[in-house]
């Protein structure tokens, strides 16, 4: 949904290491309101990233009253909690999905937005031997593809 984007797992700010194959520890359980469950919702069928504006537009158009300035700060909290990745486009805006919970990497439609979860097992090893060289400890990283998919190609 968001082409020309960097992605960013689980609710980070930035990427996570090799070694991390999980929800990150810190992440806490959030209350569930009336408004996160909304959201929550419409994030289940969602395949591609989608913006705060987009889920505040479906959910108004479902009915459900929920101010623009909550869907923010609820997907803020979700990505903080690792419910969702984050993939922040070109243009600064930040567009949210619910993905697997163990590190992957992102393929993505620089046409259309499709997104495609991939493992790069040559990438981690690569990574983890980049550190090791560099004694570098903690070290994270992200990879994002971008291409055009069969379907915009067609």
């Amino acid at each position: 949904m968001l082409p020309g984007s960097a992605v960013y797992p689980a609710g980070r700010l930035g990427p996570i290491s090799s070694q991390e194959e999980t929800v990150p520890e810190q992440a806490t359980t959030l209350r569930p309101t009336r408004q996160r469950r909304a959201i929550s919702e419409a994030l289940e069928g969602a395949t591609d990233f989608q913006s705060a504006q987009d889920i505040h537009d479906a959910l108004r158009h479902a009915g459900e009253k929920v101010g623009l300035a909550t869907v923010y700060r609820t997907l803020q909290a979700m990505a903080d909690a690792g419910e969702v990745d984050v993939l922040q486009a070109a243009s600064g805006e930040a567009g949210y999905r619910r993905c697997s919970t163990h590190h992957h990497h992102h393929l993505v439609c620089r046409s259309c937005g499709r997104t495609v979860e991939v493992t790069g097992p040559a990438v981690e090893s690569w990574a983890d031997a980049v550190a090791r060289e560099h004694d570098f400890a903690e070290v994270s990283h992200s990879l994002e593809l971008f291409g055009i998919c069969a379907d915009c190609r067609a």
